[in-house]
């Protein structure tokens, strides 16, 4: 079997999602996806990686992948480079099943378990949908597309939010009402009164449920040392389940003294591409649970083995979510195939939102669980009204 064909599709109303398409000269066709900057991930496929690729036998997974991460340009990063290795891999991936008959959590190991624990993270239905996805300034506060606006909720209602939560099983959610003074001040300081505003999410969610909800603290790498120290000792009341980048993501010395300042895991980090600044954190001890984006950091090669290496140092792995569907779907099979998977991050303004208007299936979440995927490879196709948007731009590279 030989790659025939790169090919990329990317639409002006989800802007930052590319999708990737492997053909093979045998009529099986792989879908990867990636997040964030989508045109220089796309001439980066094109350009550089297309005339790697092609002729090349797309089972052999693990040397296309290091070729890929290999480039001079590439070295242990979240830029273009590994994004675009990252959704080729996946595609990759998705051959491998879709060849053998399987899905790809098989392909990858098999389950571990026949259903795993999902958090939500509170997003609204327009958040990271449009090319604003800054802090703060793409929160849509006060507009309302459906059910789920729980960016807004988490602001503003946070109490009632808990609730409705665990109306439908979902027992831990992730919330960040830290970004607005971080926005603000630069992440430099943060002032009492700020302080106190952002702390009322968690006093309504402990008035109203109690200890029956984990909370955990996303901070998007926005402060400082100091104060973020300052924030997660004003938050150790409250029994927060993790706190998730909370200083810039490359000082493996700065996390280890924030991680030995609090009582509370630190989680770490989408951020980081590759294993090796995960080696060098887990090294410190400046991180409790390792969070990958697959999208992001090499794709599903390079996810089994941080989950692999989180492992060693006995540390849990918690994949990333809050991106595109088919990053969702990859991370649901990566999750069910890692014995050390803690939870699986879900958005449900997402996978009960625009999601559907994209891809054929979504996983599966009820009671609070997500349940393996099902049919060959990751078990999903773009809708075939994807095809026909007037927004649609393809670009294809055959052989």
């Amino acid at each position: 079997m030989k790659i025939t064909a790169l090919e990329t599709l990317r639409t002006e109303e989800f802007s930052n999602v590319l999708w990737v398409r492997v053909h093979t000269d045998s009529g099986i066709v792989g879908l990867g996806e990636t997040f964030y900057g989508a045109g220089a991930v796309e001439a980066h496929i094109h350009d550089t990686l297309a005339g790697r690729l092609i002729g090349r036998d797309p089972l052999h997974i693990e040397a296309l992948n290091k070729e890929m991460v290999s480039l001079p340009m590439a070295q242990s990063s979240t830029g273009a480079e590994y994004r675009a290795t990252s959704a080729i891999d996946i595609a990759l991936w998705d051959i491998f099943g879709k060849v053998c008959g399987q899905p790809v959590h098989q392909m990858l190991g098999g389950l571990c378990r026949d259903k795993l624990r999902v958090y939500n993270t509170c997003a609204g239905y327009r958040y990271v949908r449009s090319k604003n996805i800054r802090p703060v300034s793409n929160w849509n506060l006060g507009q309302s597309e459906g059910p789920f606006e729980d960016l807004d909720a988490f602001m503003n209602r946070a109490d009632a939010l808990a609730e409705s939560l665990l109306e439908s099983g979902i027992t831990a959610m992730k919330i960040w009402p830290f970004d607005p003074p971080a926005q603000e001040n630069g992440g430099l300081y943060i002032s009492a009164a700020e302080m106190k505003q952002a702390i009322v999410p968690f006093e309504k969610i402990r008035k109203a449920v109690g200890d029956r909800m984990d909370i955990m603290v996303e901070f998007h790498s926005l402060w400082n040392l100091p104060t973020a120290k300052k924030i997660a000792r004003a938050l150790e009341p409250y029994a927060p389940m993790w706190y998730e980048d909370p200083i810039r993501m490359n000082s493996p010395q700065a996390l280890a003294e924030y991680a030995r300042s609090t009582d509370v895991w630190v989680c770490a980090s989408e951020t980081l591409g590759s294993r090796w600044p995960y080696k060098e954190m887990l090294e410190r001890d400046a991180v409790h649970v390792a969070m990958v984006d697959l999208c992001w950091t090499g794709g599903l090669t390079e996810g089994r083995k941080i989950a692999a290496l989180a492992e060693t140092w006995h540390r849990p792995f918690a994949p990333h979510d809050c991106i595109g569907p088919v990053g969702f779907i990859a991370a649901v099979h990566m999750s069910f195939s890692q014995p050390n998977t803690l939870i699986q991050e879900s958005v449900r303004a997402f996978y009960r939102g625009w999601y559907n208007e994209l891809v054929t299936v979504v996983p599966r979440i009820e009671n609070g669980y997500v349940y393996p995927m099902e049919g060959p490879g990751l078990g999903v196709d773009l809708q075939p009204a994807v095809f026909q948007r007037t927004d649609l731009t393809v670009r294809r590279t055959p052989a």
